[in-house]
C-alpha cells in the first residue's frame, strides 16, 4: 500500500501564500511511490491545479494521512492521533501564545516534527526560509528608511524602492535595489547624512539575506573597528553606503573585567554577560537585528538606552531598526508587537513606550513582520520545499504506529520530533514545565 501525506492550506492570515512542498517536489514524491493529498486554498502561491497535474488529489478532510506538512502554526481543531504533522511550531522556547496548541495536539495523541530543530550535527538548521527572511526584511526596510528620511525632508533614491510583496518576483525587486544604489553612486546623498551606516547584527540564514540586498544596493563592507573612522572629519563619502557585520563579540562581553570573551562559553552561560552593542547605535542609520534571541542572553537594544538616545535635543542618526528576528520584547525591546506587509512599520514613541503607526515621529522606525517570507512566497517555498524532499520519503514510509525508540528515522529528523503519541520525547520533556506555568496562570 502506497503511503500517504497531506499539505495544509495556510490560513494564518491573507499574506500567507507559502507552501511547504510545491507542485514540482509533488510530482517527484507520487513518481516515488508515495500519495499525496492536499486542501484546496485561494490564495496559495502555487494553483491547486498546479498540485492536480503533479499527480496529488485535492482533500479537506487529511486524517488518513501518515503525515501533514505544513509551514505555520497550526489550528488545535485539526489534530488526529497517531497522524504526525510537521510545522514550525514555535514551542521549543517554551512560547506562551502556542502552549494551547501544544496541549491540543498532546491531548489529541499525535506526533509534533518540528522544522527548526532539524539541525545537522553542528546544530545548523537544514530546512529554513531565513534567507527569504532576510532578503524580504532587507527590502522592505530600505522602502522604511527612504520614507522616513523623505519626511524629515531627505529625499534620496531610496524613495524608489517599494516594499517586497508589491513586486512580481524577488529579481524585480533587486533590480530596484540595484537602480537605487546606482543612483547613489552617481549622484550622492545630502551631506547631513554622511555617513550613511547600516549595521547588520548577525552572520546565518537570515544576515545572509540582508546581505545580499546590501550588497545589490553597492553598499561598502566596513569592519566593526573602523566604524569610528568614518566620522573623521573629510572622510566620509556622500556617495556611498556603508555595512557593518556585528558578531557576538561586538555585541557582548564578560561581565568580569578580568575574563575573555569566549564564544562556546557565552553560548553556555550567558548570564555571566552583558550587552556592549549599545555603543555602536550612535553611528548607525539603520539597525538590522538578525540574531538568535532568548530570554536568556542579553538584549542588543534595550528600551532604556533608547529612551535615553531619543531624548536629547539633537535627533540621533539612527531612523529605521528592520528587525528581521522579530522577538516581541526581544533582542530589540522596543518591538512591541508584529506588524503585517500590509501595515509593515510604527514609531516606537520612546516617551509613551507605544507604536504609532507609520513612519513619522521622534522615535525609531520599527519593521516588525514576522512572516517576511510570505512576501516572496514563491521562490521561498521552492527553496524550501527542496530542502525538505530530502526527508519527507522516510518520514512519509515510517511506522508510526510503535514507540519512539523504534522509530526508524533519519537522525536529524528524529532529533526534531517534540512530541510522539501524545508526550513530549525526551529532549524536549522541559516544555512541560512552560506548559504547567501557563495553564497553572489561566487557570486551568
Amino acid at each position: 500500500m502506497r503511503p500517504l501525506i497531506g499539505i495544509r492550506r495556510e490560513d494564518k492570515n491573507r499574506w500567507e501564500r507559502r507552501a511547504p512542498l510545491t507542485p514540482g517536489c509533488v510530482r517527484r514524491l507520487v513518481a516515488g511511490g508515495i500519495d499525496v493529498a492536499i486542501q484546496p486554498s485561494g490564495v496559495r502561491a502555487f494553483r491547486d491545479d498546479e498540485y492536480a497535474a503533479a499527480g496529488a488529489r485535492g482533500a479537506e478532510d487529511l486524517s488518513d494521512c501518515r503525515v501533514v506538512f505544513g509551514v505555520k502554526e497550526m489550528p488545535p481543531a485539526i489534530f488526529r492521533p497517531g497522524v504526525a504533522y510537521a510545522f514550525f511550531a514555535h514551542v521549543a522556547k517554551g512560547q506562551a501564545y502556542n502552549m494551547p496548541m501544544l496541549r491540543a495536539l498532546l491531548d489529541a495523541g499525535a506526533h509534533l516534527i518540528d522544522y527548526e530543530k532539524i539541525v545537522d550535527a553542528a546544530g545548523r538548521r537544514l530546512i529554513f526560509f531565513g534567507r527569504y527572511a532576510g532578503l524580504a526584511g532587507a527590502v522592505d526596510t530600505l522602502w522604511a528608511l527612504g520614507r522616513r528620511l523623505l519626511s524629515d525632508g531627505a529625499a534620496t533614491p531610496l524613495a524608489g524602492i517599494e516594499p517586497a510583496h508589491r513586486y512580481d518576483a524577488l529579481p524585480a525587486a533587486v533590480e530596484a535595489v540595484v537602480r537605487a544604489g546606482r543612483e547613489i553612486a552617481a549622484t550622492g546623498l545630502p551631506e547631513r547624512l554622511a555617513p550613511l551606516v547600516i549595521g547588520v547584527a548577525g552572520y546565518g540564514n537570515v544576515a545572509g539575506g540582508v546581505i545580499e540586498i546590501l550588497d545589490a544596493l553597492g553598499a561598502r563592507d566596513v569592519p566593526p573597528e573602523d566604524l569610528p573612522a568614518l566620522f573623521e572629519p573629510g572622510r566620509a563619502d556622500t556617495r556611498a553606503v556603508y555595512r557593518v557585520t556585528f558578531r557576538e563579540e561586538h555585541t557582548v562581553e564578560p561581565i568580569d573585567p578580568a575574563a575573555a570573551f569566549d564564544l562556546a562559553e557565552f553560548f553556555r552561560s550567558p548570564e555571566r554577560y552583558r550587552g556592549r552593542f549599545e555603543r555602536f547605535v550612535p553611528m548607525l542609520t539603520v539597525l538590522f537585528n538578525c540574531i538568535y534571541w532568548a530570554p536568556r542572553y542579553p538584549r542588543l537594544v534595550t528600551k532604556a538606552f533608547l529612551r535615553e538616545h531619543f531624548g536629547g535635543a539633537r535627533a540621533p542618526r539612527l531612523r529605521v531598526i528592520g528587525d528581521i528576528s522579530c522577538d516581541v520584547l526581544g533582542g530589540v525591546e522596543c518591538n512591541v508587537g508584529t506588524t503585517t506587509p500590509d501595515s509593515p512599520v510604527y514609531v516606537w514613541d520612546p516617551v509613551a513606550d507605544r507604536a504609532v503607526d507609520g513612519w513619522e515621529g521622534r522615535g525609531p522606525v520599527v519593521l516588525a513582520i514576522d512572516n517576511l517570507p510570505c512576501e516572496i512566497p514563491v521562490e521561498s517555498s521552492t527553496e524550501f520545499g527542496n530542502a525538505l524532499m530530502r526527508f519527507v520519503p522516510d518520514m512519509a514510509r515510517a511506522d508510526w504506529t510503535g514507540g519512539f525508540g523504534t522509530l526508524d528515522l533519519p537522525r536529524e529528523v528524529k532529533d526534531a520530533v517534540i512530541a510522539y503519541a501524545g508526550r513530549l520525547t525526551p529532549a524536549y520533556e522541559y516544555i512541560s514545565e512552560h506548559l504547567r506555568l501557563f495553564e497553572a496562570g489561566c487557570g486551568r
